[in-house]
C-alpha cells in the first residue's frame, strides 16, 4: 500500500516538474496538422525525460513500475496543469506496448519497445469498410510466400478509421490467413512498417476540418514472417490484449483527466455568475459524482488485472461507463459556455476534455464506437460475463 506521505511527495515532485516544463499556449500553437504533430512529439519526449510518460509500463523501463495510486497522482497533476494529452503516441504507449508485454517474443520486445520511447509512432490497422463492430469479418488477405530468399506475408486489402496513421512509423495489423472454420480462427496479427512498398495512407477529411482518421490501402505489402505476433491464425487472441488496453488502461488515464477537467466547468459556472444557482450546482454535482464513479470502476479494473483476477467483460464495463459519462460531461461544459462556445472552431485533433467544448462534445461520440461500440460491449457483458443467451442472428418482426 502507498502511504499518504510518499504519495504527497510524489505529487509535489510532479507539480514542481510541470511548473518548470509544462508547455504553455499549446492550443494556440497547434493551428495546423504539422504543428500538432511537432508539438505532440516534443511533449512526449519531454515526459519521457522527466519519467512521467509511461508510469503503467513495468519497472525496468524509465518511469515505469508505478503503483496504481502513483499513476493516479501523475494523471491528476497532468490534468491539473492543463497539459496536452498524448494523442499521437497513445497507440504506441498503450495498444502496442500492451501487445508486446503480453504476447510478443523477447526479440520483438527488445527491438520495438525502446523505439517507442525514442518517439516511434504506431497506428492500428484493424477496422475495414465492412468489418467495424464485427471485426472478425475482416477480409484483408495475407499469403505466406518466399520472395528474394525471405519468408514473408504478402498483404493486400483495405483498412479504415486508423487514428493518425499519416504520422505512423509502424502498424498493428490484423489480416486473414485462412477462411477455414470460425471467422476468428483465420486471423493473424502482424507488425507492419508503414514505409513498406505498397502502403498508401489517405487521411479522411472530417466535417470540422480535422484529419484524425485515415484509410489505408495495402497492395502486396511484404511483411517478414518474424514480424508476426503469436501463432499464425491465432491473431484474434492477440488482438484482445490490444483492445483490452484501450478499454481499460487508456480509460483510467482519461477518467482522471476528465476529473481534472471538472475545474474548467467550475470556471464556466463562475463566469456565468451561477455559483449560487441551485439547479446548476446540482447538475455539476451529479456529473462529477458520475466522473468519480467512472474513476472508481477504472480503478477496480486495474486492481483486478494486477491481481490476475480480471474477468471477461470487466474492460467493457469501464469503456461503457466512460463513454456515457464523457458525453454528458462535455455537453454540460458546452451548455454552460453559451453561444460563444458553440460557434468556436474546433482545434486540430480536438482532445476529449480540452475545454474547447464544441470539439469535446463532438469527439465524445467517437468513444461509443471506437474500440468496440456500446452495443458490442453490452453483448460481451451479457453473454460472456452474465452468461445470458446469445442475441439471435435473424430477428423476425
Amino acid at each position: 500500500m502507498d502511504d499518504t506521505a510518499s504519495l504527497e511527495t510524489l505529487r509535489a515532485d510532479v507539480r514542481a516538474w510541470l511548473a518548470a516544463n509544462a508547455p504553455h499556449g499549446w492550443r494556440e500553437a497547434e493551428q495546423t496538422h504539422a504543428e500538432f504533430a511537432a508539438s505532440q512529439k516534443a511533449w512526449f519526449l519531454k515526459l519521457v525525460e522527466g519519467g512521467f510518460a509511461i508510469p503503467h509500463w513495468p519497472a525496468e523501463w524509465p518511469g515505469g513500475g508505478r503503483s496504481l495510486a502513483e499513476q493516479k497522482v501523475i494523471y491528476e497533476e497532468l490534468a491539473r496543469a492543463d497539459t496536452p494529452r498524448l494523442l499521437l503516441s497513445f497507440v504506441s504507449t498503450y495498444h502496442a506496448a500492451s501487445t508486446f508485454f503480453e504476447c510478443a517474443t523477447p526479440e520483438q520486445k527488445a527491438h520495438y519497445l525502446p523505439r517507442i520511447l525514442q518517439g516511434e509512432i504506431w497506428c492500428q490497422g484493424f477496422s475495414e469498410p465492412n468489418a467495424g463492430s464485427d471485426l472478425a469479418a475482416l477480409k484483408t488477405r495475407a499469403v505466406r510466400e518466399v520472395r528474394d530468399g525471405r519468408e514473408v506475408y504478402v498483404v493486400s486489402g483495405q483498412k479504415i478509421w486508423s487514428t493518425m496513421a499519416q504520422y505512423a512509423d509502424q502498424c498493428l495489423l490484423l489480416v486473414r490467413t485462412s477462411s477455414e472454420g470460425a471467422k476468428q480462427a483465420g486471423i493473424t496479427f502482424l507488425l507492419m512498417d508503414m514505409k513498406s512498398k505498397g502502403v498508401d495512407v489517405r487521411p479522411i477529411n472530417q466535417i470540422q476540418g480535422d484529419q484524425e482518421y485515415c484509410e489505408m490501402f495495402l497492395d502486396e505489402v511484404e511483411v517478414p514472417v518474424e514480424n508476426r505476433v503469436g501463432e499464425e491464425g491465432k491473431g484474434w487472441a492477440v488482438a484482445q490484449a490490444t483492445l483490452s488496453s484501450e478499454r481499460g488502461l487508456t480509460l483510467m488515464e482519461l477518467a482522471y483527466r476528465m476529473r481534472g477537467a471538472g475545474g474548467r466547468i467550475a470556471e464556466l459556472i463562475r463566469k456565468a455568475g451561477k455559483e449560487n444557482d441551485p439547479g446548476t450546482l446540482a447538475e455539476f454535482g451529479a456529473i462529477m459524482t458520475r466522473v468519480e464513479s467512472a474513476c472508481a470502476i477504472a480503478d477496480r479494473f486495474i486492481e483486478n488485472r494486477l491481481k490476475g483476477e480480471e474477468r471477461v467483460g470487466d474492460a467493457s464495463i469501464v469503456k461503457l461507463t466512460y463513454s456515457r459519462v464523457l458525453q454528458d460531461f462535455a455537453l454540460l461544459g458546452l451548455r454552460l459556455g453559451g453561444l460563444d462556445e458553440q460557434v468556436r472552431a474546433p482545434i486540430v485533433f480536438g482532445d476529449l476534455n480540452t475545454g474547447n467544448w464544441m470539439a469535446d462534445y463532438m469527439n465524445s461520440y467517437a468513444w461509443t464506437i471506437a474500440g468496440g461500440s456500446d452495443e458490442v460491449q453490452r453483448n460481451i457483458i451479457a453473454e460472456r460475463m452474465l452468461e445470458m443467451g446469445r442475441e439471435p442472428k435473424n430477428w423476425v418482426l
